[in-house]
């Protein structure tokens, strides 16, 4: 293998404690709940459930706040080759939030997640230079090459219900 000495443009470090709190890990599914409503309403899509003419439940689903910051930045990419950093940002901060949740809920951490302290989770994301580092017909390709995968999500939808 090659000996590369840039470094990899993601990391992510979690300061593993050396004894878990029992108590704390039996009850986390509960003390969890909070912070778990904090964070669907910050990542949700917002869509919900509604009963057509034909009484067939049908469910609206939108991509949330992950698939809006997703399609709006590569169409931003796209068509302006830009990627502010006030949005990248705001990626970075969300995914720290959520990454931060996750940490507590695996038992990785007994430290509760903040949505403010960077805490025992470490996650680094360095910000790209758009007109060098990418390329700017990829989404247009990689939702090219979607198509089937569609197309098969929708299939089993149909078939299901």
């Amino acid at each position: 293998m090659a000996n590369n000495n840039k470094e990899y443009p993601a990391t992510l470090n979690i300061d593993y404690p050396k004894k878990l709190d029992r108590v704390s890990s039996f009850f986390r599914i509960f003390w969890s709940i909070p912070i778990l409503v904090i964070m669907s309403i910050l990542t949700s899509s917002g869509g919900g459930t509604y009963t057509n003419e034909a009484g067939k439940v049908v469910s609206e689903n939108g991509g949330g706040i992950a698939g809006a910051l997703f399609a709006v930045t590569a169409l931003m990419i796209l068509f302006r080759q830009r990627y502010p950093k006030w949005w990248f940002d705001f990626n970075l901060e969300l995914n720290r939030f959520t990454t931060r949740v996750g940490a507590y809920l695996f038992l990785l951490t007994d430290k509760y997640p903040s949505t403010e302290d960077k805490q025992s989770v470490d996650l680094n994301l360095e910000y790209p230079d758009v007109k060098k580092e990418l390329n700017r017909w990829l989404p247009l390709v990689k939702w090219f090459l979607a198509i089937p995968h569609y197309f098969v999500l929708l299939s089993w939808h149909w078939l299901l219900f």
